[in-house]
């Protein structure tokens, strides 16, 4: 007897790219999609690309892609069995997962244990250190006590050390403190911002590392124990702790380290009961990884991943929630070539204010080995009201080298007129000496843009 599927409708519980990305994901297994969209995204062309397009509140994302009540109602309103949060908005917040779990349907995503654990960085620390997976040197408890309690952790540690809140994200809640002096101080402020933030005013300290590079691992898992990483990628051009080109695989580093470090966080998410997709992110310094955190969703910067290994990682998470085993094992898993991404926002290209507004015009690139994941159309009105990227960019090539002078070619392609972008910007950085020969820290970009006097 055919098994019946737990689900044959999703709803899209996000916007843009990323909500026109998992449209398409769903027409390629054969499900019904729902987009949701606020009022500042009324008449945007993708929703008509949707089954069915529901309105769930105003331009705030506090009263819409972020109203649990407004995303639950549409769901029973138009049938949803599933919800795929994408990235951003709620897709990391367990009381959401809990919520869809509790209507009846599924979370696109792990299991809300899952995500509370990886959410709150000194719990995911020790679920790592219980895996075998390198952290960061720094206890894995909260940070309490009398100031000549912390001193004395920090004196363990060795300064400079790294203050952060364990809920945190987004580059927030942390602050480096170089010497004792700074101590007591550092930590005052950053317990404060971690309650404002975060709404939790426990934090954690740990060794910080000077001059790492931002290096990730992939995973996919399904319910069935399977668990395979899906290649590597640097992440290391950043301005305030947010990425701006990712590529995969990371240049420069041995293949047999990357290798052993991708059984360990594949064996992390057996251990954990993880599902669906999921990135471990690492600090890299000197030869040896250090594990920062877990997203537990799919990451904007998938392409590059999928560029090389030929997986569609959006599929295969809904496959999974689907209650299907991975399609590949580890031994399918075989990178090829160099991919690269920009993320292009409408923003200023150098002084980085937003710069939202009416397209005018619009010429995407095309050719080999380049892809192009953007909900823009001309006329299309790029909303004030939510995150500034527009378009990702995204190149493939046999070599890196290869994969770099596409992605020029590319940003040569790119006209975007009405709003501003930042494709000048993007296109200055493929002619940077350091970015060309590979491997620079995470702390390469603020540094350029402050030689040029950029804010």
């Amino acid at each position: 007897m055919k098994q019946e599927t737990p689900f044959d409708t999703v709803l899209i519980a996000n916007r843009g790219e990323i909500a026109l990305r998992i449209l398409r994901a769903c027409r390629q297994l054969s499900l019904k999609a729902v987009c949701v969209y606020s009022e500042a995204d009324r008449g945007a062309p993708y929703l008509e690309l949707a089954d069915e397009a529901v309105c769930i509140g105003p331009a705030a994302a506090s009263a819409s892609y972020l109203n649990t009540d407004a995303l639950l109602m549409a769901a029973e309103a138009t049938g949803a069995g599933a919800i795929h949060p994408g990235y951003g908005f709620l897709s990391e917040n367990a009381a959401f997962a809990d919520a869809i779990a509790a209507s009846g349907r599924v979370f696109i995503g792990p299991s809300a244990d899952c995500i509370r654990t990886m959410g709150d960085k000194i719990a995911a620390k020790r679920a790592m250190i219980s895996s075998g997976v390198p952290c960061v040197p720094g206890p894995d408890d909260a940070l309490i006590g009398s100031a000549d309690d912390i001193a004395a952790v920090a004196g363990d540690i060795g300064f400079p050390v790294i203050i952060k809140a364990a809920g945190g994200g987004g580059g927030r809640g942390m602050r480096i403190v170089r010497s004792a002096s700074e101590l007591v101080g550092a930590v005052e402020l950053t317990r404060k911002e971690a309650a404002r933030f975060f709404g939790d005013p426990t934090i954690y300290m740990e060794k910080f590392l000077d001059r790492p590079r931002h290096v990730e691992i992939q995973v996919i898992c399904d319910k069935h124990g399977n668990a395979v990483w899906l290649g590597d990628r640097d992440c290391s051009l950043q301005r305030r702790h947010q990425k701006v080109i990712e590529e995969a695989p990371a240049p420069g580093i041995d293949r047999a380290l990357i290798a052993q470090i991708g059984e360990l966080c594949a064996g992390a998410c057996r251990n954990i009961g993880y599902s669906g997709a999921g990135t471990f992110e690492f600090l890299y310094e000197d030869g040896a990884f250090y594990f920062i955190e877990m997203n537990t969703r799919v990451q904007v910067e998938h392409p590059v991943t999928e560029m090389v290994t030929g997986t569609d990682i959006v599929a295969e998470q809904i496959r999974v929630a689907l209650g299907h085993e991975l399609s590949i094992r580890q031994e399918d898993v075989v990178c090829e070539g160099h991919s690269l991404e920009c993320r292009i926002n409408a923003e200023d290209p150098f002084n980085f204010q937003p710069r939202p507004g009416r397209v005018t015009r619009l010429a995407l690139p095309g050719g080999p080995g380049i892809r192009v994941d953007t909900h823009l159309v001309q006329g299309y009105e790029v909303p004030a009201s939510y995150d500034s990227m527009i378009a990702k960019v995204i190149s493939h090539g046999r070599t890196r080298s290869e994969a770099i002078e596409r992605m020029r070619g590319a940003l040569r392609q790119l006209k975007i007129e009405g709003p501003a972008s930042n494709g000048p910007l993007h296109a200055s950085l493929l002619e940077d000496p350091g970015f060309i020969v590979g491997g620079v820290d995470i702390h390469h970009l603020e540094r350029l843009l402050k030689e040029r006097g950029s804010v």
